[in-house]
C-alpha cells in the first residue's frame, strides 16, 4: 500500500508581528495618538464658541439683514472667541504642522496651519487698527468645519479597526472550585481556568470544551455562516458564541496568545504594511503641497497688486484650505482598513497588502490537490465480490485484517464496514507485508489484503472490474483467501464538495484552473475531469512546485498558488499571490500573502473578488480627491470672480470637509460587498488516492 502524503500544522503563530501595532495610518496620516473623543469634543465645544463670533459678525449682519447689538466690549468679543478657537480647535492642527516640518514631509497638517494662521495674524491685525481686513467669522468657521470633518475621517478608521476588538466580552464567569462562578475582567483569567458560557454568550478566551454541547456560530472569527456543534473534548475559539446550549471551556490560551489575537495583529500588519496605490496617493499628496503652496502665493501677490489686499488674505486662506490633500490622504488607507476588516470577518486573513493588490490581476489559479481540493483521506467507493462471493463478505474480510492498522487505506476499510452495518470478526497474527498489503487469520482463514503486487507474487488474476477502476484512477485492493481472489475494493481520495463550485466560479471570473500533485498522471486527471480543471501537473515532488510554478507564470500569465502553507511554501513564495488554506485559526502561516482560515476552495473566489473591489474603491477614491483638487484651486484662487463667482473661505472649508466625508462615504460602501456565499454542503465526491 503506497502511503498518503502527510500534511503538516501551520507553524505556531511567533511574536515578529510586532509591526502588527503600528498605525495604519502612519506616514499620511497626522492625527497619530490622537483619539475620536479629543475631535469630538474640541469639535463641540468650537461649535458653542463660534456661534457668538458668526453672529457678532458684520459681514454676516449685513448679509442676513440684522442690527448688531452694542455693549461695553462687544467690538472685542468676536476676537476674544475667535482667539479660543483658534487656540483651542486650531492647537491639533499646529501640532499636526509643526510636526511635518520638523519631519521635513510638509503636508496637510501644514497646509491648514498657514491657513488659519494667516486669518489670525490678519484677523487680530484689523482689530487693532493696522489693517481693514477682520475675518474672525471665517476663521472660527473653518476650524471648527475642519474639525467636525477630522472626526468623522477618525470615527470611520476606528470603525473599520476596531470591528474584531469588539468581538471579545469584557468579562466572563470563572468557575470555582465548589461549583460556584465568580465574575472576573477577561484579562484576570488564566490558563488553566474553567469558564461557564452560557447560551447566547461569547467565548473570552481560547479553549477545550471540558463539559457541555452547543453550537458554537463562529461566524464572527471564521465567516463560516452554519454553527459548529461543539461538545466535550473539541476546541473553542475566543470570540466565538455558544448558542443552544451552555459550555464549561477549559481556558488554554489567553489575551495575546488567542487566536482572534493572532488575527487582529495580522490585519493591523496588513493595514501597516507597504501599498502601490498609497504610495502613489502619497507621492500626489507630497505634491500637492508644493502646487497649493505656489498657488496661494501667486493669489496673495495677484489680488494684492489689484488692489484687494482682503480678497488677497481671504482667497489665500481658502487656496490652502481647499487643496489640503486631505481626501487624498484618506483615499487610500480607509480602504484598506475596511478591506481587511471585511476579509478578517470572512475568513480571509491579509498578511501583505500587496498580495490583495496583485489578487486582481491572476488570471491562473493553481491548487494543491491533496488536502486542498481533496480531504485528503481515502474512502470506499466500490466493492466487488468474485464468483461464489458477495460484497459484504469481501468488506467484512477486508475491515478484520485491517481493523488493528493505522494506515489510511485501512481506515478507509473499517470507516466504509461501519457504515454500511457490516459485522466485523476478529482476528489474530496481523502481520503487514511493506510494498504489498497485509494478512491476519480470519475465522481460520488465512486472509490477505494487498494491491496488484500482492496479485503478480501469488499469481493471481484480478476480479474484471478492477481493471476499469484503476483505468480510471482509482486505488483497488484485492482480497485473497485460501489461494483465491474474493473480491476488491476501488478507494478514492474525496474531494471537497466545495471544490466543483470553487473551480466553476473562477472560471465565470475568467480566471483558469490549474492543479499541481504528486499523484500519478491517471490520477490528477481522474481529479481534473470531475473538476473541470483546465492544467494538470501531475508527479511533482513537493521540492519541485516551485519549479512548476514557474512554469505556469511562463508567458507573463499572473499566478495565484493555494496550498496548505507548510509542504507547499516554496511553491507559495514563487506564486504572485501565495494562498494558504485550511489554517484553521493558526494564522501565521508565514509563506502565504493571503491566509484562509477555513479548508474551503471557495474563499479563494472570495479573495479574488475582494481584490477587484478594493482597488474599484481605491481608483473611484484617488479619482475624486484629485479630480476635486483640480476644480476648487482655480475657483479658490478668484480666476472666475470676473464672472461673478467667487469661493469664500467657510465655503472653501466646507468644500474640503465635504470632499474628505465623501471619500471616507464612498470607502464604507466597500462593505456592502457579499463574498462568497455558502449554501449547505453537498454530499462530496470521491477521487483517486494516490
Amino acid at each position: 500500500m503506497d502511503h498518503h502524503e502527510t500534511h503538516h500544522a501551520p507553524e505556531t503563530p511567533g511574536h515578529d508581528a510586532g509591526h502588527a501595532g503600528r498605525d495604519p495610518h502612519a506616514g499620511h496620516d497626522t492625527h497619530a495618538g490622537h483619539s475620536v473623543a479629543m475631535f469630538r469634543d474640541r469639535f463641540w465645544l468650537s461649535l458653542l464658541l463660534t456661534i457668538p463670533v458668526v453672529l457678532l459678525s458684520e459681514d454676516v449682519a449685513m448679509l442676513v439683514g440684522y442690527t448688531l447689538p452694542a455693549f461695553p466690549g462687544s467690538e472685542l468679543l468676536p476676537a476674544l472667541l475667535g482667539t479660543l478657537v483658534f487656540l483651542y480647535g486650531g492647537l491639533v492642527f499646529l501640532r499636526g504642522g509643526a510636526g511635518e516640518l520638523r519631519a521635513r514631509q510638509p503636508g496637510m497638517m501644514t497646509l491648514i496651519s498657514l491657513a488659519i494662521v494667516v486669518a489670525f495674524v490678519t484677523s487680530w491685525a484689523g482689530t487693532l487698527g493696522l489693517f481693514d481686513v477682520v475675518i474672525w467669522w471665517e476663521l472660527a468657521t473653518l476650524i471648527t468645519i475642519m474639525l467636525l470633518g477630522h472626526w468623522l475621517e477618525m470615527r470611520s478608521i476606528a470603525q473599520a479597526r476596531g470591528a474584531l476588538a469588539d468581538l471579545l466580552p469584557d468579562t466572563a464567569e470563572r468557575v470555582l472550585a465548589d461549583g460556584s462562578t465568580e465574575v472576573v475582567p477577561v484579562a484576570r483569567l488564566a490558563v488553566g481556568d474553567v469558564v461557564l458560557v452560557r447560551p447566547g454568550g461569547r467565548l473570552p478566551a481560547d479553549g477545550t470544551v471540558a463539559e457541555g454541547a452547543a453550537d458554537v456560530d463562529e461566524s464572527l472569527v471564521t465567516g463560516e455562516s452554519r454553527p459548529v456543534p461543539k461538545a466535550a473534548g473539541d476546541a473553542v475559539v475566543a470570540g466565538t458564541v455558544a448558542a443552544g446550549g451552555s459550555l464549561r471551556v477549559r481556558v488554554t490560551a489567553i489575551g495575546d496568545e488567542t487566536a482572534l489575537s493572532g488575527i487582529m495583529r495580522l490585519v493591523a500588519a496588513a493595514q501597516a504594511s507597504a501599498s502601490r496605490a498609497q504610495a502613489l496617493a502619497d507621492r500626489a499628496a507630497a505634491l500637492l503641497f508644493y502646487v497649493a503652496l505656489a498657488a496661494g502665493t501667486i493669489t496673495l501677490v495677484v489680488w494684492w497688486a489689484l488692489g484687494d489686499p482682503e480678497g488677497a488674505l481671504v482667497r489665500t486662506a481658502t487656496v490652502l484650505v481647499i487643496a489640503c490633500p486631505h481626501a487624498l490622504g484618506l483615499a487610500i488607507p480607509l480602504v484598506i482598513a475596511i478591506s481587511t476588516s471585511l476579509g478578517a470577518r470572512n475568513g480571509l486573513l491579509v498578511k501583505d497588502r500587496l498580495a490583495l493588490e496583485r489578487a486582481r490581476e491572476v488570471d491562473t489559479v493553481i491548487f494543491d490537490k491533496t488536502g486542498t481540493l481533496t480531504l485528503g483521506s481515502p474512502a470506499v467507493t466500490d466493492v466487488a465480490g468474485a464468483t461464489g462471493t458477495d460484497e459484504r463478505t469481501v468488506l467484512r474480510l477486508a475491515a478484520a485484517v485491517e481493523h488493528d492498522a493505522e494506515h489510511p487505506l485501512a481506515r478507509a476499510i473499517v470507516r466504509a464496514a461501519a457504515e454500511r452495518a457490516v459485522a466485523v470478526p476478529g482476528s489474530s497474527t496481523f502481520e503487514a507485508l511493506p510494498g504489498r498489503g497485509a494478512r491476519a487469520i480470519v475465522d481460520g482463514r488465512s486472509v490477505t489484503v494487498g494491491g496488484p503486487r500482492l496479485l503478480e507474487e501469488l499469481g493471481l488474476d484480478q476480479v474484471a472490474s478492477s481493471a476499469d477502476w484503476s483505468a480510471q484512477g482509482r486505488t483497488v485492493l484485492h482480497v485473497v483467501a485460501d489461494g483465491r481472489v474474493l473480491g476488491a475494493i476501488a478507494l478514492e481520495d474525496e474531494i471537497r464538495p466545495e471544490s466543483a463550485e470553487a473551480v466553476a466560479r473562477l472560471h465565470a471570473m475568467g480566471v483558469r484552473v490549474a492543479m499541481i500533485t504528486g499523484d500519478a498522471q491517471a490520477v490528477a486527471e481522474a481529479v481534473a475531469r470531475r473538476l473541470a480543471i483546465d492544467e494538470v501537473a501531475a508527479q511533482v515532488l513537493p521540492g519541485d512546485k516551485a519549479d512548476a510554478v514557474r512554469r505556469f507564470q511562463a508567458g507573463g500569465r499572473r499566478v495565484a498558488m493555494v496550498g496548505d502553507g507548510v509542504n507547499d511554501a516554496p511553491a507559495l513564495a514563487t506564486a504572485d499571490v501565495g494562498i494558504a488554506i485550511g489554517a484553521g485559526t493558526d494564522v501565521a502561516v508565514q509563506s502565504a500573502g493571503i491566509v484562509l482560515v477555513r479548508s474551503d476552495p471557495r474563499d479563494v473566489v472570495g479573495a479574488i473578488e475582494l481584490s477587484r473591489a478594493t482597488y474599484r474603491k481605491m481608483l473611484q477614491n484617488l479619482a475624486w480627491a484629485t479630480g476635486y483638487n483640480l476644480v476648487a484651486i482655480p475657483v479658490a484662487m478668484g480666476l472666475f470672480v470676473p464672472w461673478g463667482i467667487d469661493l469664500p473661505m467657510a465655503a472653501g472649508a466646507v468644500a474640503m470637509s465635504l470632499s474628505t466625508i465623501i471619500v471616507a462615504a464612498n470607502a464604507q460602501l466597500l462593505r456592502r460587498v457579499r463574498l462568497v456565499q455558502r449554501p449547505p454542503a453537498t454530499t462530496g465526491v470521491l477521487a483517486p488516492v494516490a
